[in-house]
């Protein structure tokens, strides 16, 4: 181990270093233009007179104006001038030196004591420190070889002494001056070799990673300046070919600037467009983002921007088209007239465009599956003269859907309403939004909300798809949307849309609609000639009245369809010849029984008001108005099972509607000369038929009332009375929804007579004129009214008999 030596003590004028550090052996000029470089010089020169041997300076490193605890003692070779004319010493270093206390010395220098403190290392080496010295030899040599200091080399070769090789690395222009200094405090050779070599490693770590930064980077720019020049050669091919093909420089397919250029765009879109091209010619054809700009100048070339059909203002003629296409339907016809004179009027005044927004229209139509809600878009912009586009909603979950995806996405594309306006070409079709109501919302985004800019007259005129990112004018659109069910549309959606209600088609209606126009359709379909056969009017009736029982017709036209297909078939196989007529008797024997007779049309003990506690309602379901059978029934007294029990799936409204019934005949049964005795000690049990089927609301109230009431005084409800309204615990009727919907069902159902609250008579103007006819409607404000309507009269003599749940 090294050990450091204080026999000598040494008197020496400091010279100090700024920023700079000397090592042992080092040989270094010094500019003596330096007051304090020029003063320990001459300090150690005058000194030197009285001494043998050269003039001796300590070089101390004074690192922000702080020095070193350890310097150099360094003998004054030469004094001269430098390589550009000034003053200068050559001066070199010897050993290291401990810097003790100040003390006094000739001349301007600051004269300090100090002793020697170099370390010393046994001989031989030891094996570590050999390989030691290899290992710096071998990295020294490497970073001296990257220079091409082939003679520095030899020279690092040849030293032997570790001490030497160690301080050799003071010549390395990458080490700081803090490393050095470190170097310089380290007197222990062989530790001051390790120092040196571990920062030599790393400098050459870090220089090898520069130069693979650096390599790649010249690659990538030569790859650039290889492709720039074969691009400008290609270029220059193309040219070439078509002069020789006599074609003219540039095709329009292929010059995007020039198409934009060429298209009548609005001013925004073209400069966006141009912007996009812009980018496009700075992109090679390698790069994705080329391929997206040329996808979206596409989209955007395709667009009609100022395309547009001229409106078919002949107001009769389009209520003409619209009377032969669909019958009933008045609502929807009249609105769309409506739509029509106003824009004709717009149109004359020169009202076309107020406030940069058109005047387009929002409608909603909704009702039952099978009314005709989808075929009556088609036929709207068949009477405007408008282009038509389906856009199908229903399962769309994703908000992308409605307005596009961000262009960065990979496989990114317009919305669907930019894609309809596109499919269309014209910026005023008609656009049929089926099946809104099926809509839903997850994490990709509610659907819902997207749809709200589009179904605003308000913003539409501004509306932004996310993959076009420019504005497009949806105001002059009108827009049909779709649904079953009202409710099932978000509030704020529906806000912005005109309801137009389509509740079913009666059975007069049903039958005009099978024979214009489902019955030619399903005789096409069925390979047969209009004259091999026809239905008769009585079958028709038939068929809608007892083999189908809904709001639309799509189950009347399966039937017509079965019925032509059963007799096509029977013509193949020789049992029947043709031309045939379909009558009434016939329905039977070729497609089967009836599905739906009517309760008056069944035997009187077979009907399920046969016994008291069965009374029938009137309900709205999805697939519009039905009729809803309510059956009650006491618990035997002896089981001790008081209370109140519902079954049949019910909501919670229709539970405390229940309630309310039950109570209602507690408090008023003695003035209805009922027992209601009878209620306190047995179990009440209420049930609505076709169990699997939830049912809620509060317009069953009357019925379940009346139900009771026949439960308990023992007399039968009207075979042919329906009923329908909200109950409240003082006995009033209260008004309720759908009224138009069930009596339709009613009517359907064969039922003539048709309860309903007195504050739902302005809805009858809704319903039409023959299923008015066929009812016999009361509205009333009380129960007691309903009671004495519905419960036919008690035999005479005879005492009530309540029926007892088994």
């Amino acid at each position: 181990m090294a050990a450091e030596s204080t026999a000598f003590t040494l008197v020496l004028p400091v010279l100090p270093l700024d920023d700079e550090v000397v090592l042992p052996g080092m040989v270094v000029p010094l500019d003596l233009s330096d007051a304090e470089v020029r003063a320990a010089v001459e300090a150690a020169q005058a000194a030197a007179r009285s001494e043998p041997g050269k003039p001796r300076v300590l070089l101390v490193p004074r690192i922000d104006g702080t020095y070193a605890k350890t310097g150099v003692l360094g003998t004054v070779e030469q004094v001269g001038r430098l390589a550009d004319g000034d003053p200068g010493a050559l001066i070199r270093g010897r050993s290291r030196v401990r810097i003790g206390a100040g003390t006094t010395g000739p001349g301007a220098a600051l004269w300090v004591e100090g002793a020697r403190v170099d370390g010393t290392v046994p001989d031989p080496l030891p094996g570590q420190a050999a390989e030691l010295v290899k290992e710096y030899k071998a990295l020294a040599t490497a970073w001296l070889k990257k220079r091409g200091a082939w003679q520095v080399v030899d020279r690092v070769q040849a030293i032997d002494d570790v001490s030497a090789l160690a301080d050799n690395s003071g010549y390395s222009p990458f080490l700081t001056t803090e490393q050095k200094v470190a170097l310089l405090e380290t007197t222990d050779p062989v530790a001051r070799l390790r120092l040196a070599t571990q920062q030599l490693r790393e400098h050459l770590a870090e220089q090898d990673v520069a130069e693979t930064i650096a390599k790649d980077v010249q690659e990538g720019v030569d790859k650039q300046q290889r492709e720039f020049l074969l691009r400008r050669q290609l270029e220059a091919v193309r040219k070439e070919l078509r002069e020789l093909n006599g074609e003219q420089e540039g095709e329009e397919s292929d010059d995007y600037r020039a198409r934009v250029e060429a298209a009548d765009l609005p001013e925004k879109v073209r400069e966006a467009a141009l912007k996009e091209v812009d980018k496009l010619e700075r992109s090679s054809d390698q790069s994705p983002e080329g391929s997206w700009i040329r996808t979206w100048l596409d989209t955007v070339l395709e667009m009609p921007w100022n395309e547009r059909t001229e409106d078919a203002y002949d107001i009769q003629g389009a209520k003409a088209v619209l009377d032969a296409e669909h019958a009933g339907l008045e609502d929807v016809k009249e609105r769309i007239t409506e739509y029509l004179a106003v824009r004709k009027r717009r149109g004359d005044r020169g009202l076309g465009v107020i406030g940069g927004r058109r005047g387009g229209a929002v409608l909603a139509l909704v009702g039952p599956p099978g009314v005709g809600k989808t075929s009556l878009g088609e036929s709207v912009a068949h009477a405007m003269g408008r282009k038509f586009v389906r856009v199908a909603l229903g399962g769309v979950r994703d908000e992308a859907e409605i307005r596009g995806h961000r262009r960065t996405y990979v496989g990114a594309l317009p919305g669907r309403i930019v894609r309809a306006v596109k499919e269309a070409g014209s910026m005023n079709p008609v656009v049929l939004l089926d099946e809104i109501d099926k809509v839903g919302s997850d994490f990709r985004g509610d659907p819902a909300a997207a749809l709200l800019e589009v179904l605003d007259p308000a913003q539409n005129h501004t509306f932004r798809d996310h993959y076009l990112e420019v504005e497009l004018d949806l105001s002059d659109v009108v827009f049909l949307a779709t649904a079953n069910v009202l409710e099932a549309i978000p509030e704020a959606l529906a806000d912005r849309m005109e309801i137009v209600r389509l509740d079913g088609y009666t059975e007069d209606e049903k039958i005009v609609i099978a024979r214009d126009h489902l019955l030619p359709r399903q005789l096409e379909r069925a390979g047969l000639a209009e004259d091999e056969v026809t239905i008769d009017e009585d079958a028709l009736r038939r068929l809608a009245g007892e083999y189908t029982r809904e709001a639309g017709v799509r189950t009347l036209e399966r039937s017509v369809a079965r019925l032509l297909r059963k007799i096509a078939a029977q013509h193949e196989l020789g049992r029947r010849e043709l031309p045939f007529t379909v009558r009434a008797e016939d329905l039977r024997d070729l497609i089967g029984r009836p599905h739906h007779v009517p309760e008056s049309a069944q035997d009187p003990a077979e009907r399920r008001t046969a016994v008291p506690g069965v009374a029938t309602g009137l309900a709205v379901t999805g697939a519009g108005g039905d009729v809803l059978f309510v059956e009650a029934s006491l618990a035997d007294p002896e089981t001790g099972a008081a209370g109140l029990t519902l079954t049949g799936q019910l909501g919670d409204v229709m539970k405390e509607s229940a309630q309310i019934a039950l109570s209602f005949l507690r408090s008023h049964g003695a003035e209805l000369e009922l027992p209601v005795g009878d209620l306190k000690d047995r179990g009440v049990h209420i049930h609505f038929p076709a169990g699997a089927v939830p049912k809620d609301g509060p317009s069953a109230g009357i019925t379940m009332t009346t139900a009771l009431a026949s439960l308990l005084s023992g007399r039968l409800v009207r075979t042919d009375v329906a009923m329908t309204g909200e109950v409240s615990l003082t006995g009033r009727v209260l008004p309720i929804g759908g009224v138009k919907q069930k009596l339709l069902a009613a009517h359907r159902a064969g039922v003539t007579t048709v309860i309903i609250p007195k504050r739902n008579e302005p809805d009858l103007d809704d319903v039409p004129a023959e299923v008015l006819d066929g009812l016999d409607v009361h509205a009333v404000t009380d129960v007691r009214q309903v009671l004495e309507l519905a419960l036919a009269p008690a035999a005479n003599g005879a005492t009530p008999q309540v029926p007892v749940a088994a």
